[in-house]
């Protein structure tokens, strides 16, 4: 019987030792799935991440082109209120705009090259001396633009230095 007893305690031994296995097997499964897991959840945050950050400056991009054209307006309209005067004001844009263009439209008379990426504006009380097109290079973000108002006139030259 003795022999039959260590077959026995072989088998057993055997069984705990498949048992094991199998069960190192599933927790190396489950711990590689959580891994796997992990890793994709990383990627999404990353994704949204640089998401919300291109939105961010999309947003910044265009506060200031709305203080852009708010200031020209008001710059413009405080000369206009006055009887003269001159005045050459630099203003801040973003560096995708290549430059600030004036024509004579009444819907839209200021518009961004390049067309598309920003809406125009219609700036009021202002003439130019050229006829059709009056466009400002915009040098690395900023853009000088030239305002003036003789004695006697009723609107605002704009003009480049």
């Amino acid at each position: 019987m003795k022999s039959g007893e260590k077959n026995f305690g072989k088998k057993a031994q055997s069984k705990k030792l498949k048992i094991f296995t199998l069960h190192s097997k599933r927790a190396q499964l489950k711990i590689s799935f959580g891994m796997i897991f992990s890793i994709i959840l990383i990627i999404v945050f990353l994704a949204f991440a640089f998401w919300g950050i291109k939105k961010f400056l999309g947003i910044q991009e265009e506060t200031m082109v709305l203080q852009f054209k708010s200031d020209l307006q008001d710059n413009i309209d405080k000369l206009w209120e006055g009887p003269q005067g001159q005045q050459t004001l630099e203003y801040k844009l973003p560096k995708k705009i290549e430059g600030v263009c004036l024509k004579e439209d009444d819907y839209e008379n200021l518009y961004f090259e390049p067309k598309g990426k920003f809406i125009g504006t219609t700036i009021e009380h202002i003439d130019w001396d050229n006829t059709g097109e009056l466009c400002f290079e915009d040098k690395e973000g900023i853009v000088e633009i030239t305002l003036t108002k003789d004695f006697g006139e009723t609107l605002v030259t704009i003009s480049r230095n």
